[in-house]
């Protein structure tokens, strides 16, 4: 495969799993032609890290508080790739790779020009197994697809039993929004959707120059993938490669409180389904907000359930306290 491209990862505050990271990049059966670290981290740890290790094609940029979070540091690391670069890679600091996860991406846009997008699968996540003959599934508790199984987690399952589930595949947005967000089994197939995962999404170099990262999204960035998902799909198709394979940790450093957190989930989510349907139905409306409503209650009940109990209280204060704030202070759309 001759087709050059670009690896940009932004980080910050995570040396050492930025380390295993790039050392799973090492041993690629497709190496890119540049690798860009743009860190926004407050010290030299991980800058200290990329000069202790040697990496072909390697570039390192510190970038400074007024280019620092996710969606800044890419549209960064954007314009510093090579004009040569022809697809762009982004991966999280905290992923590692399967040694042809490259091979794979390259593979997915080439089986299709007019595919703009290409997102890979976090095989430690995959819940999905083989369906059992003979075996009867309940499909208010399980999700059936191309052979395989997922159980159904509560929400989903309440979901279905109250009839607010998307009779969509996996990332797609139906038109209330909240999706299917089992991800896909290993069948070794592509699968198009409508939302790639930032963990692990490339785009053609020729999107990235077209559209930047909003910059509505600030810090953590909830939701910001779905977003420049969203608007990718203007310029072609997005699609899931279930052989492109790679295992994401979920570092906690970095992170927002849960009240935060909280109140991204409810705007933020408001934001892209609102860049999607700008004018939703009434009946979907009604379904947006009811499911809102239902994952706040199941996440205040989880003070009951789970041993994390000051997590799920001020996560489920900061959703109810950004559900509410959506009715006084919309927000606005922001693609820059």
């Amino acid at each position: 495969m001759n087709t050059p491209f670009t690896l940009i990862v932004c980080t910050y505050m995570r040396p050492k799993s930025l380390l295993d990271l790039l050392v799973s990049v090492k041993v690629q059966t497709v190496y890119p032609n540049e690798i860009l670290i743009i860190d926004g981290s407050t010290n030299d740890d991980t800058q200290e890290i990329v000069v202790q290790n040697t990496f072909e094609n390697l570039r390192y940029f510190k970038v400074t508080a007024e280019n620092r979070g996710l969606t800044k540091q890419r549209n960064f690391g954007v314009s510093k790739t090579s004009p040569g670069s022809e697809i762009i890679c982004f991966l999280d600091d905290d992923t590692v790779l399967e040694s042809n996860y490259f091979e794979e991406i390259i593979a997915a846009f080439t089986s299709d020009e007019k595919i703009v997008g290409v997102g890979g699968v976090a095989i430690n996540e995959n819940r999905w197994t083989q369906k059992l003959p003979h075996r009867a599934y309940s499909s208010r508790r399980y999700y059936e697809l191309d052979g395989y199984v997922y159980p159904e987690g509560i929400r989903n399952v309440a979901r279905n039993w109250l009839g607010l589930q998307s009779n969509l595949g996996p990332n797609k947005m139906p038109e209330f929004s909240h999706g299917r967000t089992t991800g896909f089994p290993l069948t070794g197939k592509i699968y198009e959707v409508d939302l790639l995962i930032g963990m692990s999404f490339s785009f053609k170099k020729s999107v990235c120059d077209t559209l930047k990262f909003a910059t509505y999204f600030e810090g953590y960035g909830l939701y910001e993938d779905a977003d420049y998902s969203i608007r990718a799909l203007e310029l072609g198709k997005n699609v899931i490669s279930t052989k492109a394979q790679l295992s994401h940790f979920h570092h906690e450093s970095g992170r927002p409180n849960k009240y935060k957190y909280g109140i991204m989930v409810s705007r933020n989510g408001w934001y892209v389904w609102r860049l999607k349907y700008p004018n939703p139905s009434f009946k979907a409306q009604l379904k947006w907000n009811a499911i809102v409503l239902l994952l706040i209650v199941i996440r205040f009940s989880n003070i009951f359930t789970t041993p994390k109990r000051k997590e799920a209280l001020t996560e489920s204060c900061g959703r109810l306290v950004g559900w509410f704030s959506i009715l006084l202070n919309k927000p606005k759309q922001n693609k820059t």
